[in-house]
Formats: C-alpha cells, sequence, structure tokens
C-alpha cells in the first residue's frame, strides 16, 4: 500500500475499569454532559458514552482494586471556558488541583493552555483543559 493509499486511524474507544458501574456512569454523565449510547452486550456490566468524532467511553463494570492510578495516567477532555467548568466542579463539590497537586489551583502550560486534574469516584485521573477547537 503507497502512502497515498493508506487510509487515516481514528480513536474508536477508552475503556475504563469501574467498581460501581451506576456510580461511574452517572459522575460521568454529570461532570463532562456525555451522551449515553446503546451498548451490545446488554449485561448490566456496561456503559457506552459518546465522545463525538474521538469516539466513545466504555466503563465497565469490574472488582473493586487496590490499584493506585497515577496522573501521568490520564483522560483528558477540552472545553471551552475552564473557568464555567471549573465552578460546576466546585458546586458538585469535586476536588481539582494543578499538575504539582496544589488544591483549587489551575496550571497554566508553557504553551498559556490551562488544565486541571482531578479523579474520577474510582481514582482514575482525569484533565481538563481549554484547549478548545
Amino acid at each position: 500500500m503507497t502512502q497515498t493509499e493508506k487510509k487515516p486511524i481514528f480513536l474508536n474507544h477508552i475503556a475504563v475499569h469501574v467498581s460501581d458501574l451506576q456510580r461511574a456512569a452517572d459522575f460521568y454523565s454529570a461532570v463532562f454532559d456525555l451522551e449515553r449510547i446503546p451498548e451490545p452486550f446488554k449485561l448490566g456490566r456496561h456503559a457506552w458514552f459518546s465522545l463525538g468524532a474521538a469516539g466513545q467511553l466504555h466503563l465497565i463494570q469490574n472488582e473493586k482494586s487496590s490499584m493506585q492510578h497515577d496522573k501521568h495516567d490520564h483522560i483528558c477532555f477540552s472545553v471551552s471556558s475552564i473557568e464555567l467548568f471549573i465552578q460546576k466542579l466546585e458546586a458538585m463539590q469535586v476536588a481539582y488541583e494543578n499538575w504539582e497537586g496544589d488544591q483549587n489551583t489551575v496550571h497554566i502550560r508553557v504553551d498559556g493552555i490551562k488544565q486541571i486534574f482531578f479523579k474520577d469516584p474510582d481514582g482514575h485521573w482525569l484533565e481538563v483543559n481549554n484547549d478548545y477547537i
């Protein structure tokens, strides 16, 4: 296959194991306003959400693990206004921090992009930034 014949590769989905499917689904739905979409398994162990052109987020019910999640391993969402998003987190009483771990503080990258970090109910790290197209 030549360079001009190559087909583009697209992200299909991100799978995240969670200990309490309903709690996690409610969290992702409320925090990110994600649209829940049908999932084919119908086993009560999956919740799928659309990420638009970026693909899908699949939450999968799993046994609770004692695994600690590293901030370097995170999912990032971009929003048009980090300030409005922070107001939403604060209203929901979701703690956030900058990269260094300073509570209720926004990190500003060298390119001027603002970012915050917080955890989902299972301790998975999430980033939200204003690198919005």
